[in-house]
């Protein structure tokens, strides 16, 4: 039976997408392009699957559908820009199977000008149709918060900008199932553009705060307090959280490899936020020293391995490059972490620790990289030997922070 709708690529943009159509009562199939880190709980995906979802490798089903969304990862590539090779290979899929009257959408990110560039040739030419005169073409920046339990799409506002004002209609249309507010771009490379500033903006205040870090510590101040005073400010602040990197799919853009342009700011963060890992070993092995021990044979205990709480999505975490590095200056490493049974550093698996409470008591470190749910800090802080909590969760006297 053919569906209204086709995710094309099921990680972290198409899955949520996928969910909140199936809960529409659109009916929705999913379509893989590679592999793609999802971040729905295998509950969630089973409950999708009841409300009638499925997947499929049968590429000739996209051409059965009222609207196709591509939704495929755009990682880092080896110039630093964005690799957009998922997202050509998902629309000459879709292209060879283009029907007319089709709304295709691109959620992925992509630097400006792709929808109207690169996208829409591919289609064009592998489907004999015109874009804005045979199927509507637009472009909405996915707005996926994995985890967050107040953000859904149902509330929050999706924008779309259309090739022409009748492929942004149609594009609203479909939208407007899914979501309580659209809201129109003025055309593709401004709502793509939405997606650069949302993601800039992120890392940028990110890393404002990382620096923040790094410069109270050594200044003896409280950064967790003067966050906690500064956030009670009604107007011009927002609160952001120093960590011990930046994880996630999102990546900083500066457009350099894309359009020859450098957003200054995104490199700084960038450049900042990169820094983080090396950081928090550092402070490890300062504290180590502080309490007579070295780095080297020191059993050290990292508690969440993922880029985010209470989620098994582990694209980008810091923790990786932080117990290479642990690793590298001679530490014995374990780790915890309720949604990762397995964990790999330096092609080596990392043992896990059974037992958290013995585990933390006989580490001569712990350090709090996730602050998981389950994770009681209260109870752990008085266990362990000694805590660095990256995350500012812990209480306050409880552990050494950030």
């Amino acid at each position: 039976m053919p569906a209204d709708l086709a995710v094309i690529g099921l990680g972290p943009y198409g899955l949520p997408l996928a969910q909140a159509a199936v809960a529409a009562g659109i009916s929705t199939i999913g379509y893989r392009t590679g592999p793609e880190p999802g971040s729905l709980s295998a509950a969630e995906q089973r409950r999708m699957l009841a409300q009638g979802f499925r997947t499929t490798a049968n590429a000739a089903e996209l051409g059965r559908v009222r609207t196709a969304v591509i939704c495929s990862p755009t990682p880092r590539g080896a110039d630093g820009g964005l690799d957009l090779g998922q997202v050509e290979t998902a629309a000459r899929t879709l292209a060879a199977r283009l029907r007319p009257h089709t709304t295709v959408i691109l959620e992925s990110p992509v630097p400006p000008g792709t929808t109207e560039g690169p996208l829409l040739r591919l289609l064009e030419s592998g489907s004999g149709l015109r874009a804005g005169h045979d199927f509507h073409l637009a472009y909405s920046p996915s707005r996926v918060d994995p985890g967050n339990r107040d953000h859904t799409p149902a509330n929050t506002p999706k924008v779309i900008g259309g090739l022409t004002s009748a492929c942004t209609e149609s594009a609203a249309a479909f939208y407007g199932r899914i979501t309580d507010k659209v809201v129109r771009a003025r055309g593709l490379r401004e709502a793509e553009t939405v997606q650069l500033l949302e993601t800039n903006f992120r890392h940028v205040n990110i890393a404002l705060v990382n620096e923040m870090a790094a410069l109270c510590h050594d200044l003896g101040i409280d950064l967790w307090d003067v966050l906690r005073c500064a956030e009670t400010k009604p107007f011009g602040f927002q609160a952001f959280r120093p960590g011990p990197g930046v994880g996630g799919h999102a990546v900083p853009q500066d457009l350099t490899a894309h359009a020859g342009r450098t957003l200054r700011m995104a490199e700084l963060a960038g450049e900042v936020n990169g820094r983080m890992p090396r950081y928090v070993v550092q402070r490890a092995a300062a504290l180590l020293n502080e309490h007579g021990k070295s780095a080297r044979g020191a059993r050290v205990l990292l508690l969440g391995v993922t880029y985010k709480p209470d989620l098994a999505d582990q694209q980008g975490s810091p923790a990786q490059e932080i117990a290479a590095r642990l690793m590298e200056l001679g530490a014995s490493v374990s780790y915890h972490d309720p949604h990762v049974p397995s964990w790999n550093v330096l092609d080596h698996p990392v043992p896990r620790a059974d037992s958290l409470y013995e585990a933390a008591a006989d580490a001569d470190l712990t350090i709090l990289l996730q602050q998981h749910r389950t994770y009681d800090l209260q109870g752990l802080s008085v266990k362990a030997q000694l805590m660095l909590d990256t995350r500012g969760a812990t209480p306050t006297g409880a552990a050494h922070r950030l």
